[in-house]
């Protein structure tokens, strides 16, 4: 997938609805992320002032994000925020796909997981609460791949329980056990009752 480079967009956009964010908790033991974002589109200009207004407001002043264009289908040059310009860049190879980077001249930098925004609620919870446990040591792309991993799991139990009570494997063990034993076949075969042998 390849990244396009809008041109410095000034004009003002509408106010997005509130960024839904889990954060690690202030004074906690630091870890690999600080939290996660699940953003409501891949629109970068429409869904980062939501999440700079409420990082502002914690973090000290946002100057900077970072982003990998694998998820991103337009990354513009800045993004309008309440009475500033943030900077947006972009590393392709040297950043993990599902991590945000925000820089503050003041305060440093925070790495958050990015939840693609197709995902589900429950999934998106559970991704949350994983991203911003102080002193996390998994990647933004292991509790993604973690997820994909406990997502197929529960399809492959769903399709298991859907096969059984369709009368599956399960159904036809019952069959047989049901059928009365004169009827079942001998495994010896009929020569074992032969006489003489």
């Amino acid at each position: 997938m390849t990244a396009t480079i809008d041109p410095t967009i000034i004009k003002e956009r509408a106010l997005s609805p509130p960024a839904r964010l889990s954060l690690t908790p202030p004074g906690s033991a630091p870890g690999l992320l600080d939290g996660a974002w699940w953003p409501r589109s891949r629109d970068l200009s429409r869904e980062l002032p939501a999440l700079v207004d409420v990082l502002d407001a914690r973090w000290g002043r946002i100057t900077r994000v970072t982003v990998n264009p694998a998820h991103w289908p337009v990354i513009p040059h800045k993004v309008s925020v309440p009475g500033r310009m943030v900077h947006v860049g972009w590393f392709a190879h040297e950043q993990d796909p599902h991590k945000l980077i925000l820089l503050s001249y003041t305060a440093g930098r925070w790495d958050l997981l990015v939840i693609p925004p197709e995902t589900g609620a429950d999934a998106a919870a559970r991704l949350m609460s994983a991203a911003a446990t102080p002193g996390g040591l998994l990647t933004a792309s292991g509790l993604m791949a973690g997820e994909d991993t406990t997502r197929d799991a529960t399809e492959t139990l769903s399709r298991e329980e859907e096969w059984e009570t369709d009368g599956g494997h399960a159904s036809a063990t019952a069959e047989s056990t049901d059928a009365p034993t004169a009827e079942r076949p001998d495994p010896a075969g009929p020569l074992s009752s032969a006489p003489g042998m």
